[in-house]
């Protein structure tokens, strides 16, 4: 029982650990519910490996940014991995709409030609760009307290990515807000989305947009390579105790308190990176959901399948 208390108690002990864990915890959040809420558009697009391709493809972008501007600061590094990012998508509905290639196919070309372009940049100015491209595939959400505070007018506002992140969230609560039944139509049925006048291929790009933002807000945090996790694990995860869309929306934000808890207390207790820790927590929570789940899991199929057999009878 004792050591049950030391687990719980360990990651706040101190008001250091308190601090540094607390702001773990609010990042780790900020992160699944951005994910969350544009993973599941993507996910009834049947675009799941789009946040993938668009994860890989934003390097030639940061690339690019800090050459034309010889800094590693921030707004110059969104902007290049937005447009990069953007270029991506574009890319991949171009090759799909516009030639005989499947979806998956553009997807696998596009995202491997941006990223070894982004691989060919960085080696071409090893000398002058110190970037490190481990840090961008995987992230250390641990390391999210050091970041430099943010001074405005003289007045600190506390840790710059945390206030990045919130501000994207934010931006993303309000697009999904906004253009909810411009993405619901669109996401479900293309057919009836053009005869009501709705700007098919606007709606498309912009959630392009919107996912290239999210992914390069995200990879400081979390790594490109597991925000695809964030991206799939909660739509999927609540799609088998809901089908409605809007309790799967508003369902992320008690599964992002669960991932971001739950990876600070698996890397605590097993000394894994946290990152990596939240995705584990997310896979470990989808388990259930899959088996158990009334919408479709998989035991509840059985039970169902048996009635129907029973009752046939």
């Amino acid at each position: 029982m004792k050591q049950v208390e030391e687990f719980l108690i360990g990651p706040w002990a101190s008001p250091e650990l308190f601090s540094w864990n607390l702001q773990v915890f609010i990042m780790g959040c900020l992160v699944c519910i951005c994910c969350a809420l544009i993973g599941t558009f993507v996910c009834l697009r049947r675009m799941a490996l789009l946040g993938d391709a668009i994860s890989h493809g934003i390097l030639p972008g940061i690339v690019l940014a800090y050459i034309f501007t010889g800094s590693l600061s921030l707004l110059p590094m969104w902007t290049g991995a937005c447009l990069a990012g953007l270029a991506c998508g574009v890319s991949i509905q171009w090759l799909h709409t516009q030639t005989p290639l499947k979806e998956d196919a553009a997807m696998g070309l596009t995202f491997t030609a941006f990223f070894a372009a982004g691989m060919v940049l960085l080696g071409l100015n090893a000398e002058n760009i110190h970037l490190d491209t481990a840090c961008i595939l995987y992230g250390e959400i641990g390391l999210i307290p050091l970041e430099p505070d943010w001074v405005i007018l003289g007045t600190n506002l506390g840790n710059q990515s945390l206030w990045s992140m919130g501000l994207i969230c934010f931006f993303t609560l309000l697009c999904t807000l906004v253009f909810y039944k411009f993405l619901l139509v669109t996401s479900f049925d293309l057919s009836l989305a053009k005869s009501l006048g709705i700007p098919v291929n606007i709606v498309q790009y912009g959630l392009m947009l919107l996912l290239a933002l999210v992914v390069v807000a995200s990879f400081e945090a979390v790594g490109v390579i597991l925000v695809l996790a964030m991206m799939i694990l909660p739509p999927t995860s609540m799609s088998f105790l809901c089908d409605r869309l809007p309790m799967v929306l508003w369902y992320c934000l008690p599964l992002s308190m669960l991932y971001s808890l739950g990876g600070i207390y698996l890397a605590y207790g097993l000394n894994f990176p946290i990152s990596a820790s939240i995705a584990l927590t997310a896979v470990v929570i989808f388990v259930p959901c899959c088996l158990l789940g009334p919408k479709g899991g998989v035991f509840s199929g059985i039970v169902q399948s048996k009635i129907g057999k029973n009752m046939g009878r």
